[in-house]
């Protein structure tokens, strides 16, 4: 019996072109056009009301001698430091706790994921309300009168606690489903062959949860380097501009200095370096899993 003869290529072409068109024309529209009006500007000695002459790549040559640019860089990596790892690890045991306990499951899973719907302005109210120096609970429980947000050495690790109480519920999730489509015929036959606690953990679940882990850490890098909001409201990039980060930086260059050609030069070469970890972070995961 002969094979039915192959549908002419284009025949299937013009149906997908037009299920994709609607997708690609916002993403035309939304993304790609102002990202090269972004270029552009970047490229041009303008402010928020007017476009000057084009300069080339100046913008970009003061930026490489600019250390407030390096210096508020070098503050959102640390950010990145401070809850990338922790807000992997706690959401997967979270998790664990979750699908451990299942009487009290869906009122930890509540509990833990709470946080994340409330909108950054509240949660900036809870985390000053908690740190207030006189009438704040944290104080109140060590004993002292620390102006937290103030001190230098203890202000982004503050930023950093709030952000990880308020978004480690969406990695939490993301553990749980991974925990529930492991088949439990895996741990059914460990158990048989006597294999216990950690055991179970370091050969059946771990493996299986690898990919989620992996995902979990890869999202939460890029959402810490887009951090603004927490640091805007919370400590307005103080004290001596120990917390503004590169897009705090971006703000203040284009809004309050009107400087939206240099501003633009701060976004594109902002978008470069996301783009280069990103890169870096899927060469890693390949490398990875060759040798898994």
């Amino acid at each position: 019996m002969k094979p039915p003869p192959a549908r002419p290529r284009r025949q299937e072409t013009v149906p997908a072109l037009l299920l994709l068109a609607p997708f690609l024309a916002a993403f035309g529209l939304f993304f790609l056009v102002p990202a090269g009006q972004t270029l552009y500007l970047s490229l041009t000695d303008s402010s928020l009301t007017r476009t000057s002459a084009f300069v080339g790549l100046a913008n970009y040559a003061n930026l490489v001698n600019d250390p407030s640019f390096w210096a508020s860089l070098g503050n959102t990596f640390y950010f990145s430091l401070l809850t990338v790892l922790p807000l992997t690890v706690l959401g997967l045991v979270m998790a664990l706790l979750v699908d451990r306990f299942t009487r009290a499951g869906p009122w930890l899973q509540g509990a833990f994921f709470l946080p994340f719907v409330l909108p950054i302005s509240v949660m900036t109210l809870i985390a000053d309300w908690m740190l207030q120096p006189s009438a704040g609970i944290v104080n109140h429980l060590l004993g002292m009168q620390r102006a937290w947000f103030a001190d230098v050495h203890w202000a982004m690790p503050m930023v950093a606690i709030g952000t990880i109480w308020w978004t480690v519920g969406f990695n939490m999730l993301m553990f749980l489903a991974g925990l529930r489509n492991i088949p439990r015929e895996l741990y059914e036959a460990a158990a048989l062959d006597g294999a216990r606690g950690f055991a179970l953990f370091r050969y059946i679940t771990w493996p299986q949860l690898k990919p989620v882990a992996w995902t979990a850490f890869v999202l939460q890098l890029i959402a810490s380097l887009k951090i603004f909001g927490q640091t805007y409201i919370m400590t307005t990039g103080g004290p001596f501009n120990t917390t503004r980060v590169t897009l705090h930086y971006m703000y203040e260059t284009a809004f309050t200095q009107s400087d939206a050609g240099y501003a633009a030069a701060i976004a594109m070469a902002f978008v470069l370096i996301v783009v280069a970890l990103s890169l870096t972070q899927g060469w890693v995961a390949r490398r990875l899993g060759r040798q898994a």
